[in-house]
């Protein structure tokens, strides 16, 4: 091309400041928007005449949207339009999009409890973490006292593949007594990736404080069962060392009291005054809130399904704070208008999906298809994922109390079932990107 030509090939395409590779839905077809000089008059409806456009409607500012009706492009008529002298700007109505962060790890769209109608609205929260200087919670070490983790590769366990990419602090093993705290059973993987599993790493699912640090401590044994005296231990060890977040997604039997555990009891209150937030499952057995999560010291979180319901087995009480994703059947609810407008037992419920073992005990294969968890187990890690989010990020200030999370997380909560508190869903179901705008 010769040089005149092609530095008139260059002009015209700044001329027109839209970008030559502009996919065809970055702005709206057969519109502009226009902008006339001051004093400019009756002269506009003739350069519309000329360009072959038409007001849509006056907008705020004294711009103007026109419609394209002679089926030029929008290309073609900015290009009319900008030469004529009464033209200010003229301007393609550009669309956008939400600033939401959307991984490629392939079972994500699975994930209905990370981004679906009632799920806890991660992709938005994803980026508003980034955007406060902690992507995924970095910084944050969150304590999982449970069957352990598949975290490391040592004698005959192996590291689930989507935990490659995650942060282990060191933890131990209050059941066999060494500091090899691995997985035996598959839960404490499923939960521990629910909290921090890799993200956007082309591999499984995503995690929800994918940035975070996990201390994994084993106090259930290859069965699921653990006593009060390895979970006091692991809530001790966990506060010594330091967890800003401690997860207990575990329960006592409906008739275990609060006189009848007084170490974990206390163990609670140790974490707390050393600074630690402590969620709990509000459990699936029984009447009331569960202990350990009935403790004052304790969030205690509840579980609702895909339609934003109280899931059939979730514990209810004046105990309970909030809820959130745990997968299963809907409740058979009519106490509000809400659980009228929104549940039925008609819609099959959907688990929450998370890499773990393919089946119990099989601690070297890995994969999405093992055993179908859903759970106060399963609701518990969403809500410690966004507490290490908002003490990460320093949303609350570069200390804040446990007290002041929990009860920002319960003030950032969606309303469900009956308005304000109620004992089915606590202050409503958590929502992450509210508690980090």
């Amino acid at each position: 091309m010769p040089i005149r030509l092609l530095a008139l090939a260059l002009l015209v395409l700044t001329a027109l400041a839209v970008p030559a590779g502009a996919a065809a839905d970055g702005y709206v077809p057969d519109e502009v928007i226009v902008r006339y000089e001051d004093g400019a008059g009756p002269r506009e409806s003739e350069t519309e005449r000329r360009s072959g456009t038409n007001v849509e409607q006056a907008l705020p500012g004294g711009s103007e949207q026109l419609a394209i009706e002679d089926g030029d492009s929008v290309r073609e008529t900015i290009a009319e339009l900008r030469r004529d002298p009464d033209v200010a700007y003229a301007v393609p109505n550009w669309k956008a999009r939400a600033a939401a962060f959307l991984p490629n790890d392939p079972a994500f769209g699975r994930q209905w409890n990370l981004h679906d109608l009632f799920g806890i609205n991660m992709p938005e929260a994803w980026e508003l973490a980034a955007a406060r200087g902690a992507p995924g919670g970095a910084g944050a070490v969150i304590a999982v006292l449970d069957s352990g983790v598949a975290y490391e590769r040592y004698e005959r366990f192996r590291r689930a593949p989507d935990l490659r990419a995650t942060t282990f602090v060191k933890g131990f093993d209050f059941i066999d007594h060494d500091r090899h705290p691995n997985d035996e059973f598959g839960h404490g993987t499923h939960v521990a990736g629910t909290i921090a599993q890799a993200t956007n790493n082309g591999i499984g699912t995503a995690g929800i404080a994918y940035g975070a640090k996990i201390m994994p401590l084993r106090v259930l044994d290859s069965a699921g069962v653990g006593d009060a005296v390895a979970i006091a231990d692991g809530i001790r060890y966990a506060a010594r060392k330091g967890a800003h977040v401690i997860n207990l997604s575990l329960e006592f039997g409906p008739r275990v009291r609060a006189a009848e555990i007084p170490d974990v009891l206390a163990a609670v209150r140790f974490a707390r005054r050393r600074g630690s937030v402590v969620i709990g499952a509000a459990g699936n057995e029984g009447p009331l809130i569960a202990y350990p999560a009935r403790a004052a010291q304790v969030l205690a979180v509840g579980a609702t399904t895909i339609t934003g319901c109280e899931a059939a087995y979730s514990n209810a009480g004046k105990d309970l704070d909030v809820v959130a994703p745990g997968g299963g059947l809907d409740a058979v609810n009519t106490r509000s208008q809400w659980d009228v407008d929104h549940c039925t037992r008609k819609i099959p419920g959907k688990p929450i999906i998370q890499q773990t073992f393919t089946r119990d005990g099989w601690v070297r294969s890995f994969g999405l298809r093992g055993p179908l968890y859903k759970g106060t187990s399963m609701a518990s890690p969403h809500v410690a994922a966004i507490a290490a989010l908002v003490i990460a990020t320093g949303r609350l200030g570069p200390d804040p109390t446990p007290e002041m999370v929990e009860d920002h997380i319960k003030a950032t909560s969606r309303d469900a079932g009956v308005p304000g508190f109620d004992p089915y869903y606590g202050y409503g179901i958590v929502d992450a990107a509210a508690a980090l705008r």
